[in-house]
Parts: C-alpha cells; structure tokens; sequence
C-alpha cells in the first residue's frame, strides 16, 4: 500500500516538474506573472517556471500582424459623407506593454484610427480626398505609431483600401469623367490626323527632295559621260596624230638609212606636188627644180617609146 502511494507521489511530482517546462516558439514571447505580478518576458528558447507560483500571463505574437477594419463614415470639409475601411499593418516590440499597456489593443487601434481618419479627412474637401491618398496614409500612421507607442504596438503602415461617396456624387463623377473621356479621345484624334497631315507633308517633301537629287545626280552623271567622251575623243585625235607624226619619222629615217641618190629625192619631191596640186588653189607656183625633174621624165618616156617602135 505504502509502494502504490509512493508511486503515486512520484507520477504527481514528475507531472508537475514536465508542466513547469515550457518552450517559446520562433516570433513569440511568453509574458510570466508570479504570485498575479509580473515577472519576465521569455524570448525563443527552453525555460522553467516555479510551480504553482509562477504562470504565463499572456503569448505574445512578434510576427507583423494586419488587420483589416469595417467602413467608418468620415465627412469631409465640404460636408460629403463618405465610407472609407482601412487595413492597418502593426507589430507588437514590447510584449510587457502590449499585455499591460491597453485592454483589448485591436479594438482600441480600430477606435483610434477611426477617430484619425476622422478628423484627417474633415481637413480635406472630396476632390483632395480622392487624389491624396498617399498623404492621408502618411499621417495616419504618423499619428497612430506615436498612439500606440506606449502600448507596445509600432504601426508599420496604414492604407486606404475603399473609398466610397455617395451614389449621387458616383454618378457626377462618371459623367465627369466619361466627358474627360470623350475629350482625351477627341484630343488624340485631332493630334492624330495633325500628325497624319504633317507626315504626308513630310513625304511629299522628301520625295520632292530625292526627286532633286536624282534630277542633280543625273545631270552630273550625264556631265561627267560628256567630259569622258570628249576626253577619250581628244585622246584619240591625239593618238592619231601621234602616229602619223610616228610614220612620218619613220619613212624620213627610212629614206635617210636607204641614202637616196638626186633623181630618187627629185621623183619624191614630185609626188609631193602632185599632191599638192590636188586641192582648190587657183594659182600654183612650181619650183625649176621640179621644172627640171619634169624634162627628165619626158625625156625618159620619149626615149622609152623609140625603144618600143625599134
């Protein structure tokens, strides 16, 4: 009987002793109270508790949190109601604050950005609403960070994510901008047949263009054949009389090399008269040494023909 109540003791001990161990998750804290007065903060890791004395007052989650809060009618300065909701992005940096600081933290940051957005918005008319929504995000987590700084809370951002007028004021601001609309279209078609008048413009003006310089190639290539052909043909009057120029001192070396007697020199003056007496002159003057070659043929053809009749 004493063994089993031992047994019993000891199973008691040991369950007391395996519940006063406690392991702290990644991106947690443990807040511990000892006899309901705070103790300490546990971070990551493995730890043990005093039975009975000591106990984990609050699990605290280190991870960025978002919460995403209801519509909240604003008015703005130029008294439209409007309903916009928010998504607000915290994280808790002090767990001893953020279990201490407030009660109920998510209730009291939804009460506090909606009193800030609240009083953002009524600054602001409807159409400085609608285009600032940068700058309405800025202040409110300006505003809500140094709120709940002494709760333990840093609010990392604030974002608008609807705003929604009124069904009359949605109304004029389609038709707004369905005419802004037709207005952009009715711009882009006029620039686009500005664009399209200036193109042809263009094209007619570059095609003028290269019809000039085709027309200016042309006549240059057409002075260019003409300076080449009256080249090649003076080239070649200048051949032509080179070479006679050439056959002539040729025939002259010739006949000097072949050393001609008086009467070959006389026959070859003759030729050269005859050739003379060809053209149009109307009055020929005769050398007496070709008057003499003269008498010489007759009186070799007389004595040519006394041969022949003897």
């Amino acid at each position: 009987m004493y063994f089993a109540i031992f047994f019993i003791i000891a199973i008691l001990i040991v369950l007391i002793l395996v519940s006063c161990v406690k392991i702290v998750p990644q991106a947690n804290a443990y807040v511990v109270e000892r006899l309901g007065a705070y103790q300490a903060t546990w971070q990551v890791g493995l730890h043990f508790k005093m039975p009975f004395l000591d106990r984990v007052a609050k699990k605290v989650p280190l991870k960025e949190q978002v919460v995403d809060f209801a519509p909240q009618p604003v008015i703005t300065q130029d008294n439209v109601t409007m309903l916009i909701d928010t998504v607000v992005f915290f994280q808790i940096t002090d767990p001893k604050l953020y279990a201490y600081g407030v009660e109920k933290p998510i209730m009291a940051i939804e009460n506090l950005t909606a009193t800030t957005l609240r009083n953002i918005i009524g600054d602001l008319e409807l159409d400085e609403t609608l285009t600032s929504r940068e700058t309405i995000n800025t202040k409110m987590r300006a505003s809500l960070d140094s709120a709940t700084d002494p709760w333990g809370i840093k609010v990392t951002r604030v974002e608008l994510k609807n705003i929604t007028p009124p069904q009359a004021i949605q109304e004029a601001m389609e038709k707004q901008m369905k005419a802004e609309r037709e207005r952009r279209e009715a711009i882009l078609r006029a620039e686009g047949e500005k664009k399209s008048t200036v193109l042809v413009a263009e094209g007619k003006k570059e095609s003028a263009i290269l019809e000039a310089e085709a027309e200016k190639q042309a006549a240059i290539l057409r002075a260019e054949a003409r300076r080449e052909a009256m080249i090649k043909e003076a080239e070649g009057q200048a051949e032509a009389i080179k070479q006679v120029q050439q056959a002539n001192a040729d025939g002259l070396r010739f006949l000097k090399e072949a050393a001609p007697d008086n009467a070959v020199l006389q026959l070859k003056s003759l030729e050269a008269f005859a050739k003379a007496s060809d053209g149009k002159a109307t009055k020929i003057i005769i050398p007496s040494e070709i008057q003499s070659i003269a008498g010489l043929v007759k009186s070799m053809a007389e004595v040519a023909e006394t041969d022949t009749k003897a």
